[in-house]
């Protein structure tokens, strides 16, 4: 094809400058052979690309038929799929699909009883009483959906401390592949569904993308034992500058059991009472009464062996201590990662990561009972809750299929809990020392650990926690756990 083109330009060239030398002399014999010749390819070419065009335009004829005559609930063809979406397997279509499972099991033991390990590793995903532990088997798809979206689900599957079976969905959304108005080429993109919050680094990320083995106090804390998701939207835009910088705004129910610092659900609230306020159940009334996100990430490169990420992430909502109760949290994250040039498969490295982050609890007053009849009231009134926390992690890829760590952090905050069941019995309203609350008093932990990676679909880890802590119901503690990790099938590469 490339040699005809060539021919017909120097065909067009030569007939060009026969027109104009035909003004002063007659075109040779030969050279007119050559360009009839010419001419006659050139006819030729034509016909071949529109008889191209031609089996084009019944193909996706064909391609739409197909598409309107697949069963209720598969996706339409609307054009050509994404590569590798779809391929054709004995006359019919095959939908390709990242399919896996991953696995986290451990076992250990603890200074801490198990009650005590309740409070201490207080994860859903932790290794969270002495003896063994099924962290969670979680069910992983991903793929294309139609040349508009991919999807992702994720389902788990765990047995809590009590040694009850529980299985949740995780997370299942879909993602834009092209948007209107040029959006997507601008770096637009939006997801819809179910999913983790994006707010910092560990509570968007699955337990097994955790380097540690259970996750930070401060996001246990804040986000709860399963994490901060909600059904929701969210838009990701990628901004136009040199170095990588992403901005994430986003929209999502505040209620449920897994927004404790928000519209919490009762049981939830029981669990976990923030302050020591009663649990106000409150409708969600308008746009207002939904959570926020806004987080902005920056990555840049410091050299040839090093780079870096700055985070900020901002989430804002009611809570439940009554209409106007409303939470801020604010957190800021690092992460720098070295790597020589010589590295082979990956080792030797080290990763530095950190997260610092601060809740404002704005309680709302509330009429407490003074009798069993509720005929004697008294208000309590308002109340802001602070609370803060930090973790920073050191992991160092020291000889190949190797790595150590050492993780430091510490929580705390300021202002008085509500002593609901002192109140009822003095007949007015008694506050606590937050010290006496388990979920804000003050926490220090350090967790040194070992890490073995057999390959890239398994990894060994052995971990060492001990706690600093106050207050009545928890002792100072040492724990040793070791986990194992395996890997089935396909799974998308983990974000920076």
């Amino acid at each position: 094809m490339r040699s005809s083109a060539f021919h017909l330009s120097i065909a067009f060239l030569c007939l060009s400058c026969a027109t104009e030398a035909g003004a002063a002399e007659p075109v040779p014999p030969t050279i007119q052979q050559q360009l009839d010749a010419l001419a006659r390819e050139n006819a030729e070419l034509r016909r071949t690309v529109e008889t191209l065009a031609d089996e084009v335009r019944a193909a996706r004829d064909e391609a739409r038929a197909a598409g309107a005559q697949a069963p209720a609930g598969a996706a339409p063809i609307a054009g050509a799929p994404p590569d590798g979406a779809l391929l054709s397997l004995g006359g019919g279509r095959l939908q390709l699909l990242d399919l896996s499972l991953d696995v986290l099991a451990a076992a250990g033991w603890s200074d801490a009883t198990n009650d005590q390990l309740g409070l201490l590793e207080g994860g859903g995903h932790d290794p969270r009483r002495r003896g063994f532990t099924l962290q969670q088997a979680e069910l992983s798809m991903a793929g294309a959906v139609d040349p508009y979206f991919t999807g992702e689900a994720h389902l788990v599957y765990f047995i809590d401390p009590e040694g009850e079976s529980r299985f949740e969905l995780e997370e299942a959304f879909v993602t834009t592949t092209s948007l209107p108005f040029g959006l997507h080429e601008r770096g637009a993109q939006l997801e819809m569904g179910h999913f983790f919050t994006e707010f910092g680094r560990i509570n968007p990320q699955h337990p097994h993308q955790w380097d540690w083995m259970d996750q930070p106090v401060v996001s246990t804390r804040f986000f709860g034992e399963d994490g901060l998701r909600a059904p929701g939207v969210r838009l990701g835009w990628l901004l136009p500058v040199p170095w990588f910088s992403e901005v994430h705004l986003g929209a999502q129910n505040a209620n449920g059991e897994t927004m404790l610092s928000f519209l919490a659900s009762d049981e939830a609230f029981e669990e976990r009472p923030i302050g020591g306020r009663p649990f106000a159940d409150v409708d969600v009334r308008s746009p207002k009464d939904l959570l926020y996100l806004a987080r902005w990430v920056n990555g840049v490169d410091l050299s040839d062996t090093t780079s870096a990420q700055l985070g900020v992430s901002y989430v804002t909502g009611p809570n439940a201590t009554g209409p106007d109760g409303r939470t801020h949290i604010v957190g800021g994250d690092v992460v720098v990662k070295w790597r020589p040039l010589s590295a082979e498969h990956g080792w030797p490295f080290v990763t530095f990561q950190a997260e610092l982050m601060g809740r404002r609890y704005e309680a709302d007053g509330f009429d407490l009972c003074l009798d069993e009849d509720c005929q004697d009231l008294v208000g309590v009134g308002s109340d802001d809750l602070e609370d803060w926390g930090f973790y920073a992690q050191l992991l160092y890829g020291f000889r190949r299929n190797w790595a150590a760590g050492f993780r430091v952090e510490h929580a705390g905050g300021s202002g008085h809990d509500f002593d609901q069941d002192s109140s009822l019995d003095d007949g007015a309203p008694v506050f606590a020392s937050r010290e006496d609350d388990p979920f804000r008093s003050d926490r220090t932990r350090i967790a040194p650990l070992l890490v073995f990676h057999p390959s890239e679909f398994s990894r060994l880890r052995l971990q060492a926690n001990y706690d600093w802590t106050e207050g009545p119901e928890l002792d100072d503690a040492l724990s040793v756990w070791a986990g194992i990790e395996f890997l089935f099938g396909a799974h998308a590469a983990h974000a920076y």
